[in-house]
């Protein structure tokens, strides 16, 4: 006796997949569709199409201008979102490539909206990242990536930072005030790697280099463990070459 096997058939949601089909006729028209085309180019009767329209609209997925129907902030969001996505997907390969190349952790981060932001980090268990034991966004002062993002903004901007940041030690390495940071910044030269021992980890170094991206300022890093110190300015030259090459091929965003 022999039995029939069978495949086990996804329960689908039939008005989901008719909203998706007009939303994807909506997105075949640049300048909009009126109901009477998405719903013939989305295979639905038309009092169908109008009521999913109505709720597509209401939900703030489209949006009806003259007549016509259009993307909406919410389906816009969406796209921004994918699109951030692919871009940090992007910068999470380039940085496991380097980080290979280099045999160090990689760091990036950027400054935004008033606050130091680590966006992306590449490292091995042979070589793990600096263990985040104090804020970082809220200690720039006492490591490379955040003095080298401080360095980038105008004399306000870096003091507006400060007056919500205070700078404190964090180790004995640590700078101990805030005019003394202010110095030290103040004498970083353009486009030169801003370098930190033991300022922020007890035990590591680190070297930032300032990326141009427009406005915004922004910076990728390495550390190394203290005893392997002599590598840090070999390695973070190899970085710099490796990011202006990426950066000549017009592959790399900061835009995230």
């Amino acid at each position: 006796m022999t039995t029939a096997s069978t495949t086990a058939v996804p329960t689908l949601i039939g008005s989901v997949q008719r909203a998706l089909r007009l939303l994807e006729a909506v997105g075949t028209h640049r300048d909009g569709a009126p109901a009477k085309q998405l719903a013939r180019e989305a295979g639905l009767p038309l009092p169908t199409a109008y009521h999913l329209l109505r709720t597509l609209t209401h939900e703030g997925y489209l949006r009806r201008e003259n007549g016509v129907f259009l993307f909406g902030a919410a389906a816009e969001r969406l796209a921004d979102d994918g699109a951030l996505q692919n871009r940090r997907s992007r910068m999470t390969q380039s940085l496991g490539r380097w980080r290979d190349i280099i045999g160090a952790p990689v760091y990036c981060a950027v400054y935004r909206d008033g606050e130091i932001e680590l966006v992306a980090v590449a490292d091995t268990p042979a070589a793990p990242a600096v263990e985040e034991w104090a804020a970082f966004g809220e200690t720039g002062h006492a490591h490379a990536i955040g003095q080298c993002l401080l360095s980038q903004l105008d004399e306000q901007a870096r003091e507006d930072h400060l007056d919500r940041h205070p700078v404190r030690p964090l180790t004995r390495y640590s700078v101990r005030d805030r005019p003394a940071l202010l110095e030290r910044l103040r004498s970083v030269e353009r486009m030169e790697p801003v370098i930190e021992r033991q300022e922020y980890a007890l035990g590591t170094v680190c070297a930032a280099i300032p990326i141009t991206a427009g406005f915004t300022a922004a910076a990728m890093a390495i550390s190394v463990p203290l005893d392997q110190s002599e590598r840090l300015l070999p390695a973070v030259e190899r970085l710099r070459g490796e990011v202006a090459s990426l950066l000549r091929s017009f592959v790399f965003s900061i835009s995230i």
